[in-house]
């Protein structure tokens, strides 16, 4: 089902933003004006992140398939890229708020780390009520309002760092969990809605998934020497709570009881060049478009040539953003860090 223009644009602007590093939120009409015309009418998005992108095209009225091995990206895809129908009630909202139960994980494995006692009560009480829910769209939506209520609280919305010490005196700062988790269950439930197209959402390494979308969209965790691109360094904390910590290994002698990271071929340098050859050859049958900042490695040329060996066409577009990489205090504002971004095409 194709929507208009004005329809897209109404629809879109009710996606559930969040500061998910990497997210593609300020230039996505433009990534959406240069794909659409492709006119594929599925849609893959390989490394989901913050759902951007997946949500444009789903409003587009493509058919959209997502797939991230984070759970933060997961349980957004499945809330709002899957799920066509279904939403949180005010009663099921109040149930998870206010249904008193004995978990006691967080306020004890993290108590005086990144939320205050109460805090952490009200985390401890509302995931254990969360896994109560039956359905499995609405545990989804529950859970992406609760990531996203951590996230808006936390200074900068990041784990890297125990206490307040980034504390800006934001309102987001100074409202409680319990507030920004029942205003965001309102915006992923308005976010919710049905292009007639059966979405699905993945949970696995794109490494070894398939698809048989017409269009592919690759923006992995890019290596680059200015900074690292380790996601469960930055999430931990909200990583695991959606996981519940299941089978994750804390490593508690770290201030931050992080647990130990997922291994990803695009961490380091030695092997970025294969992870992406053998990326692009696994979804040669389909149209690739590959979004790629300048200061990452594999470098734009050798990109471009791994394009050219599996396709006919390949177009590689400038985009005029500029932004800061990195969200390490004393990177924010460096020139040194300031990249383009592009967007490959081959075809």
């Amino acid at each position: 089902m194709e929507l208009s223009v004005n329809k897209v644009d109404e629809q879109f602007s009710l996606f559930p933003g969040t500061r998910y590093m990497g997210s593609k939120n300020k230039i996505v009409s433009k990534i959406g004006s240069i794909l659409l015309p492709y006119q594929r009418d599925s849609f893959f998005d390989a490394f989901a992140g913050s759902n951007v992108i997946a949500y444009y095209m789903k409003t587009a009225g493509k058919r959209v398939e997502t797939n991230d091995f984070m759970a933060i990206s997961y349980i957004v895809s499945k809330a709002i890229i899957e799920n066509s129908t279904e939403r949180l009630s005010p009663k099921e909202v109040a149930f998870i708020v206010d249904n008193k139960n004995d978990n006691t994980f967080i306020a004890e494995k993290f108590y005086d780390l990144y939320f205050e006692r109460e805090e952490n009560e009200f985390l401890d009480r509302a995931r254990a009520n969360i896994e109560s829910l039956k359905n499995p769209y609405k545990k989804a939506i529950a859970l992406a309002a609760l990531v996203r209520a951590c996230m808006k609280k936390r200074p900068r919305g990041i784990f890297t760092f125990v206490g307040h010490r980034y504390d800006d005196g934001r309102a987001d700062i100074r409202k409680t969990l319990k507030e920004h988790f029942t205003e965001s269950v309102t915006l992923f439930n308005d976010a919710v809605f049905d292009n007639g197209q059966a979405c699905t959402a993945r949970n696995e390494k794109t490494e070894t998934t398939q698809t048989d979308c017409g269009m592919v969209y690759l923006d992995p965790p890019y290596f680059t020497p200015n900074s690292d691109n380790d996601y469960v360094r930055r999430y931990h904390f909200v990583e695991g709570l959606v996981r519940n910590w299941e089978s994750l290994e804390i490593q508690e002698h770290t201030l931050t009881k992080k647990f130990k990271s997922f291994p990803s071929p695009f961490s380091n340098r030695q092997q970025a060049h294969k992870a992406f050859e053998d990326l692009i050859d696994n979804f040669k049958k389909s149209v690739i478009a590959i979004s790629y900042s300048s200061n990452s490695l594999p470098t734009r040329d050798e990109l471009q040539a791994m394009l050219k060996r599996h396709k006919k066409k390949v177009v590689v577009h400038e985009i005029d953003h500029l932004y800061s990489f990195g969200n390490q205090n004393h990177k924010i504002g460096n020139p040194s860090n300031r990249v383009k971004e592009y967007l490959f095409v081959g075809s």
